[in-house]
């Protein structure tokens, strides 16, 4: 019915309506044009043209329609795979924090360690070293001593020397090797 109705706006539109003179003769070009545009159309609408021209742009239309779905799908896969990267590299920088956080815990650790170690390793030095002061200081008053006794012994020997007299010398030899035979035997 459409084509029908488009078929006489065609030919109400025609320059042919307009020719004077008989219409319907081979000689008149108008006619001949009018004739070969209905065989045109005819062999058009015979062969199914219009049809197979809408299946086609039908076809078109489903194959853009599948190539937008395609295009959605991967649109939404890639959105789910950026969402998984950025899931991921979330994670890995929550990883890496812990790690540098139990980095700086150990490192924190190692480092209270080893100021105690040195803590320790001070105070047994110190002891150390008053330890020596102390026997250096014993030594020295051993030495101030002996060194006091000898001057004494000598000094007091002197003495006794100018003191005595010849007898009294051999008198003393005698009463040490007497002294000294008693505590050997």
């Amino acid at each position: 019915m459409r084509f029908l109705a488009t078929l006489a706006a065609a030919l109400a539109a025609t320059p042919a309506l307009a020719a004077s003179g008989p219409f319907f003769s081979l000689k008149n070009t108008d006619f001949v044009v009018l004739l070969g545009f209905l065989v045109f159309v005819g062999i058009v609408v015979y062969f199914k043209v219009p049809q197979r021209l809408s299946g086609m742009l039908d076809d078109r239309a489903d194959g853009i329609r599948r190539d937008l779905d395609e295009a959605r799908a991967i649109r939404e896969e890639a959105q789910s795979l950026l969402a998984s990267y950025e899931r991921k590299t979330r994670e890995a920088k929550e990883q890496a924090g812990d790690i540098v956080a139990a980095a700086r815990r150990e490192a924190q650790a190692a480092a209270d360690h080893a100021k105690a170690d040195l803590e320790t390793s001070v105070q047994r030095r110190l002891a150390g070293a008053e330890d020596q002061i102390a026997s250096a200081r014993n030594a020295a008053i051993r030495e101030v001593r002996e060194r006091a006794i000898a001057v004494a012994t000598a000094a007091a020997a002197e003495v006794v020397a100018k003191q005595m007299t010849a007898e009294q010398r051999t008198a003393g030899i005698d009463r040490s090797i007497e002294t000294v035979q008693a505590k050997l035997h």
